[in-house]
């Protein structure tokens, strides 16, 4: 099994009580990185599953607990398509969250994607030294998911980047999508306090159980790649797609039901 000990798997009996868990989760560290670093750098994702968190976050409590003018906003990967297109990452989080909540224009950070994939990473690269300084960005949470290829942010099954140890932002073409993506790497994303992998739905079943118990293959399963170096990662499932995985031991499980 290559499971880490950081990893911290917990099974939620619906969909519903995980985002809610998540909530909590973000505002907890919010609220901790706050009082340790006087602000709170939250990576969003995309796809289907965080659009319940992003919704959530945008109703009572969180919407007035939140600390969202000392939030600020990137992104762990995008789709080169336009910034108002239906496929943008960025475009999702803005109807669903950003644009109902008390966050500063100035605290969000969207990829460049009006630039050529090539120059929207290097912008991007240069947008977080600009922000973080001279240091490698750790960001105080990073929310991922999983495809069901094995893939997580823009790190597909046998691209190059899988192999970047120096950049942190590279563009990648997906062949089956035949389309040009932008993505933090690996190197960048170990990097974080905090990893938050939402898993939800029965078609996730499979691959989630292959990347937690398989042998270490992210040529095949790029997931497997994130092992934060000196940060948490958690996997918020739900019971649909933790279908396969129920038999682990408990010391690396928990259940919310």
């Amino acid at each position: 099994m290559i499971m880490k000990r950081k990893d911290k798997i917990t099974v939620f009996k619906t969909v519903e009580t995980l985002y809610d868990a998540a909530a909590k989760l973000c505002l907890a560290i919010a609220e901790k990185s706050i009082l340790a670093r006087g602000r709170f750098v939250i990576c969003l994702s995309g796809g289907d599953t965080p659009k319940g968190l992003y919704s959530l976050l945008a109703t009572h409590p969180y919407h007035d607990l939140f600390p969202w003018k000392d939030t600020y906003v990137f992104w762990g990967d995008e789709r080169c398509v336009p910034l108002t297109d239906n496929q943008n990452n960025a475009y999702m989080a803005q109807k669903l969250l950003l644009e109902k909540i008390d966050l500063p224009s100035t605290n969000i950070f969207p990829i460049p994607v009006n630039l050529p994939p090539a120059e929207a990473a290097l912008e991007y690269e240069k947008t977080m030294k600009l922000f973080f300084g001279t240091d490698t960005p750790s960001f105080d949470l990073l929310l991922l998911g999983i495809g069901n290829d094995g893939h997580t942010a823009s790190l597909f099954p046998g691209t190059e980047v899988l192999n970047e140890k120096r950049r942190w932002v590279k563009e990648v073409y997906v062949t089956e999508q035949q389309m040009y993506r932008i993505t933090l790497t690996a190197h960048l994303i170990n990097k974080a306090h905090h990893v938050l992998f939402l898993v939800s739905g029965a078609s996730k079943a499979e691959v989630l159980q292959t990347i937690l118990t398989a042998p270490f293959q992210p040529e095949k399963y790029p997931a497997q790649l994130i092992q934060p170096e000196h940060g948490d990662i958690y996997w918020y499932v739900d019971l649909e797609a933790a279908a396969k995985i129920l038999n682990l031991s408990n010391r690396l499980r928990k259940y919310h039901f």
